[in-house]
C-alpha cells in the first residue's frame, strides 16, 4: 500500500459522481474552507478552484467516472491524487455516510498523508487498454453463446458435434441450426449461430485495429513479450496495456502483488492467521498470466518437463501457481533489462 505525503496549501476532496460532484477543501490546519456540491461541469469546477489554485492537490477514489477530472488536472496543471477505492474503503468507513461527509474524508486523508493512492494510467494509451477489455468482453460473450449451442445439443440428447463450433468454417459445413429438429430450439440455435457470426467480424476487425496501433504506441515491449513461447499477438497485448510503464513497480514483488501471482499473508503475534487480498490487484494481468503458463508448457519441452516433476511433490494446482510466479517475475526482468526471454535462466539451468 503506498499513500501520498506530499504537503500543500489546500487539500481538495472530491466525492464523484455520473453527474454529480460533492467537494470539500481543508488547509494546511484542517480547517474546511469551502464544501459544495456541483454539476459535472469542468467550467465550474475551474472556477471553484481558482481562488486555491497557486497550491492544492485534487483527490477522487478509483471509479469509473475518473478520466475527466485526472485530464482536466492535466491540462490545469492541478496535482492530481486517485485513491484506491479498496484500501479507502477499509480506512475511512464510519457510522453515518453521505456526499459530503465523503468528501470531507477523502480531504483529511489526503491532508494527513493517508490517502492510499492506484496507478493514473495516462491518456492515450489508456483508451486503447479499454479497448482491448472491450474486445476481451465480446469473447466471452461469444464463447457464452457458443457455450449454450452445446448444452442445448447435449440438453436434447442429439449427436455431438464433430468439430469445433469456434470456427465459423465449421459452423457452415455441420448445419448447426438443421441440427435440432424441433423448429423453436432450431430457431433459437439459428439466433445465436447469427449473433457469433456478427461477433467473429467485430472481434476480427477490433483486433486487427490493435495490433497497428501497438506498433505505434510500443512496439518494442510488445515483440519481447512475444518472445515467450505460446504468448501470440492477442496475450501480448493483454500483458502491454495491463502493465504499461514497468517502472512504476518499484520491486518485483509490487509487481507480482499487482498481478495477484502472490498469497497474501495475515499474521498476528508472529502467527500466521489466514490470507486475503485475493480481489485487489489487476484480474485482467491474473487471466493473462494464467493463460501464457497453459501456453507455455504446451509449447516448450524443458518446461514441460519441468512441470511434471514438480507435480509430484506440490500437486498440480500448486505447481501452476508457481510456475506464473515464475513466469511474472520473467516478465519483470525481462521489460526492465529490455531483453529477450531465455528458458534457460527461466528454469534455473
Amino acid at each position: 500500500m503506498r499513500f501520498y505525503n506530499q504537503t500543500h496549501q489546500f487539500y481538495c476532496g472530491i466525492d464523484l459522481h455520473a453527474r454529480l460532484l460533492a467537494i470539500c477543501i481543508v488547509d494546511q490546519t484542517g480547517t474546511v474552507v469551502l464544501r459544495r456540491q456541483i454539476p459535472d461541469n469542468q467550467q465550474q469546477l475551474r472556477e471553484l478552484l481558482a481562488p486555491y489554485r497557486p497550491d492544492v492537490v485534487v483527490a477522487v477514489e478509483c471509479l469509473f467516472a475518473w478520466y475527466w477530472v485526472a485530464d482536466f488536472c492535466a491540462a490545469e496543471g492541478i496535482p492530481f491524487v486517485l485513491g484506491h477505492a479498496l484500501y479507502m474503503k477499509a480506512i475511512h468507513g464510519g457510522k453515518t455516510k453521505d456526499d459530503d461527509i465523503d468528501a470531507e474524508k477523502i480531504s483529511r486523508l489526503l491532508r494527513g498523508g493517508n490517502i492510499p493512492f492506484a496507478y493514473v494510467y495516462p491518456k492515450g494509451m489508456r483508451e486503447t487498454r479499454d479497448l482491448l477489455r472491450r474486445r476481451n468482453y465480446l469473447v466471452h460473450q461469444r464463447a457464452a453463446l457458443i457455450t449454450h449451442i452445446q448444452i442445448t445439443n447435449a440438453q436434447y440428447n442429439l449427436p455431438p458435434f464433430g468439430k469445433k463450433l469456434i470456427y465459423a468454417k465449421n459452423r457452415a459445413e455441420l448445419k448447426v441450426a438443421e441440427h435440432f429438429p424441433d423448429a423453436h430450439v432450431r430457431k433459437s440455435i439459428a439466433l445465436d449461430v447469427a449473433v457469433i457470426d456478427c461477433l467473429d467480424e467485430q472481434i476480427a476487425d477490433v483486433e486487427l485495429y490493435l495490433k497497428r496501433t501497438v506498433k505505434v504506441e510500443d512496439p518494442h515491449s510488445y515483440f519481447l513479450l512475444q518472445t515467450i513461447p505460446g504468448v501470440g499477438p492477442i496475450l501480448g497485448l493483454v500483458l502491454l496495456y495491463e502493465i504499461h510503464q514497468i517502472g512504476r513497480f518499484a520491486e518485483v514483488g509490487d509487481f507480482l502483488s499487482y498481478a495477484r501471482l502472490v498469497r497474501c499473508q495475515h499474521r498476528s503475534a508472529n502467527k500466521q492467521v489466514g490470507s486475503g487480498g485475493k480481489k485487489i490487484g489487476n484480474a485482467h494481468l491474473k487471466w493473462a498470466f494464467s493463460e501464457a503458463v497453459c501456453l507455455l508448457i504446451r509449447s516448450c519441452p524443458a518446461v514441460k518437463g519441468w512441470q511434471a516433476r514438480q507435480e509430484k511433490k506440490r500437486g498440480k494446482k500448486k505447481t501452476l501457481a508457481v510456475l506464473a510466479a515464475k513466469l511474472g517475475r520473467a516478465v519483470y526482468l525481462m521489460l526492465h533489462r529490455k531483453v529477450a526471454f531465455d528458458v534457460r535462466r527461466f528454469l534455473g539451468a
